[in-house]
């Protein structure tokens, strides 16, 4: 009879347990892909995430083969959040290496997309009756443009939107605006209220006094022809100021 070979005990026949081993990695793998898939997985779950891996979910689209999150916080370190990056203009994301026309595209459709669903809010609304949504809505158009714009928001008899437009850009501190003007716009689209709407690119939205003149020129010439002005809001990064609020109208 012929005995198996003896063999020489191993580890396990000693009474310890063999270590399981990994399955290779994928040499052809960047290490980030994981990295990414944690985060989609994160996202949908619900998890908060921080400005930086916000943006890092935007930049996957647009850059499938690179680690997005040096870019992600290049940006965040550059303009100082989500809503600064995808606000800034394209001369200067072009700016930050890594970006390109593409990311670009994508930044400015999220920017676009958070107006629209701002703008959604006080459509078809009593706006008086959903003040915060209107301010949540004015501080996405604007609070971060880089120059002075100042916006109208033109209402119905029942204080709905009939038309929401720019009347006006300037400079970073100025806007040139024209009582006159204004009121006759009221008055071609048969507005008659007005909510008035400008940014300080500064972020700070204390009302100066040449914005307390302009609102009260605009009040003069709109109340004898029948048009209310409900507000002036001024919007920036640090918050927002209500002339009604303050009592300055």
């Amino acid at each position: 009879m012929t005995r198996p070979p003896r063999t020489r005990p191993g580890f396990a026949e000693a009474g310890g347990s063999v270590p399981e081993s990994k399955p290779p990695e994928k040499a052809d793998e960047p290490h980030y892909y994981g990295h990414r898939d944690r985060l989609r997985a994160r996202f949908a779950q619900g998890d908060t995430l921080p400005d930086y891996e916000f943006l890092e979910l935007v930049l996957f689209r647009a850059i499938p083969r690179r680690d997005v999150k040096p870019i992600a916080k290049a940006l965040i370190a550059r303009f100082g959040s989500f809503a600064e990056v995808i606000s800034a203009s394209p001369e200067r994301l072009l700016e930050v290496d890594g970006i390109g026309p593409a990311v670009v595209t994508d930044l400015k459709i999220m920017e676009a997309a958070g107006r629209r669903l701002a703008r959604g809010a006080v459509a078809e609304r009593t706006l008086l009756s959903s003040w915060a949504a209107v301010i949540d809505y004015c501080r996405a158009a604007m609070a971060f443009a880089p120059r002075e714009e100042f916006r109208l928001l033109f209402l119905d008899k029942r204080n709905r939107l009939i038309a929401d437009e720019v009347q006006g850009r300037g400079t970073v501190d100025h806007t040139p605006v024209y009582p006159r003007e204004v009121v006759r716009r009221a008055l071609e689209l048969s507005a008659t209220a007005l909510i008035l709407v400008h940014n300080h690119p500064s972020g700070d939205p204390t009302p100066s006094q040449a914005d307390i003149k302009i609102t009260r020129d605009i009040v003069a010439v709109a109340g004898p022809l029948g048009i209310v002005v409900h507000d002036h809001i001024i919007v920036g990064r640090d918050g927002h100021a209500s002339f009604r609020g303050l009592k300055l109208i």
